[in-house]
């Protein structure tokens, strides 16, 4: 059984930055495929990022260069440092995990765990 709960959501300026962090219950890092969504108004739920067991990382292309995501397996952990925010990037926040690798941005069916998500606004 895996629990996600992400947290660090917030209201910042354009051009702040936010960290967001998801904790895992019932999981170990190197045995899922963890991965960041995010779901705007009106909006379908996208990927944002991901990063697979070996540490590889994806990235959706309006958030590369400015959105890093990391694991900790040690303390079951996967954070998504956010920087240069702009206000296109206000959305609800998801955290995901899929039990099986994959090799490039995920899709929302593509996961089996989520979380109830974070919520990030961004004023311009």
């Amino acid at each position: 059984q895996v629990q996600l709960v992400e947290s660090g959501g917030g209201s910042v300026q354009a051009g702040g930055s936010l960290r967001l962090s998801c904790v895992a219950s019932g999981y170990t890092g190197k045995n899922y495929y963890m991965a960041w969504f995010r779901q705007g108004p009106g909006k379908e739920r996208e990927g944002v990022a991901a990063i697979a067991r070996d540490g590889t990382t994806t990235y959706t292309d309006s958030v590369k260069g400015r959105f890093t995501i990391s694991k900790d397996g040690a303390k079951q952990t996967i954070d998504l440092q956010m920087n240069s925010l702009k206000p296109d990037d206000t959305a609800m926040y998801f955290c995901a995990a899929r039990r099986i690798g994959m090799f490039i941005l995920p899709t929302e069916s593509d996961m089996h765990y989520w979380g109830k998500g974070t919520l990030v606004t961004i004023s311009s």
